[in-house]
């Protein structure tokens, strides 16, 4: 294997802050101002999928699994650092912090210091 082929195979975990199921904004881009559900966190490769958000159509062959083939909706993942979760009080995109209440870790909202309920 070359040098190239091994930096590409070796993932390293990026820190996510964001949870599946977050309700979260678009801070930017060409969904900007879009809102939806986090569907998946991709920690690999430092993406989430998010609900309604960055959706193409691809054109599926028949096969036994899908016998009439045709298009397909399918929801491709996007760089974390462009979305922030909302903030409900102040209907914002709010970035995420983390605040220690005894022996337990909890995730509050940078700008008001509320906690996030998951």
């Amino acid at each position: 294997m070359t040098k190239n082929k091994e930096q590409r195979t070796k993932s390293k975990a990026f820190k996510i802050r964001l949870k599946k199921g977050d309700m979260v904004m678009v801070r930017s881009g060409k969904y900007k101002g879009q809102t939806g559900q986090v569907l998946k966190v991709h920690p690999s490769l430092n993406k989430v999928t998010v609900e309604g958000v960055n959706v193409f159509q691809k054109q599926i062959k028949p096969s036994r699994q899908n016998l009439a083939g045709g298009a397909v909706k399918i929801t491709k993942p996007i760089w974390a650092s462009k979305v922030g979760i909302v903030d409900s009080g102040a209907k914002k995109p709010a970035r995420i912090g983390y605040q220690l209440k005894g022996d337990k870790k909890l995730r509050i909202f940078k700008s008001s210091g509320k906690e996030i309920k998951s």
